[in-house]
């Protein structure tokens, strides 16, 4: 069985399909976000790391949620211009996706299995849920909510 996420598809913000193979040889962030959450600013830190990396083959991919306490009840139209008028990000945002449950999107129920959470849970907790992935498209880490897109720094860094 493949170990990489570019066996599989997502559709952009304008329900474009878009290969994950696309991405080879990039380190990626694969974020599952939100704009109502406590966690949303980290919408500024996350777009810090696109600015700060995104010439050294890097990029932040950003799939909304709205599984969380229904903090994500926008379009995907709304969502994109949520993101660009209060944070300015330049990385892609997906879709709208689910990332726990039997509407899962497969990419979520790939990295869930690859990089478990705390105590070896699949399932996500909440929004802004992390998962870094080397230039070989292998899941290397996954971070909680509450670990801050700066932390993450030094272990991109480290696969550049």
């Amino acid at each position: 069985m493949t170990k990489n996420i570019y066996q599989f598809s997502c559709e952009d913000a304008k329900g474009n399909k878009v290969e994950l193979n696309d991405y080879q040889g990039k380190t990626l962030l694969i974020v599952n976000t939100a704009s109502k959450c406590g966690f949303t600013p980290q919408y500024e830190g996350l777009e810090e790391l696109q600015k700060k990396y995104g010439s050294e083959n890097f990029s932040v991919l950003a799939f909304p949620c709205n599984q969380f306490g229904g903090q994500e009840p926008g379009s995907n139209e709304e969502i994109v211009e949520f993101c660009t008028l209060n944070y300015s990000n330049t990385f892609p945002v997906f879709s709208k996706v689910d990332v726990n449950g039997n509407d899962a999107h497969p990419l979520f129920n790939f990295l869930t299995t690859e990089k478990k959470g705390l105590l070896g849970t699949e399932k996500i907790k909440w929004n802004f849920t992390k998962f870094l992935i080397n230039k070989e498209g292998e899941p290397v880490a996954r971070y909680g909510s509450s670990t801050t897109p700066e932390k993450i720094q030094a272990d991109i860094e480290k696969i550049l």
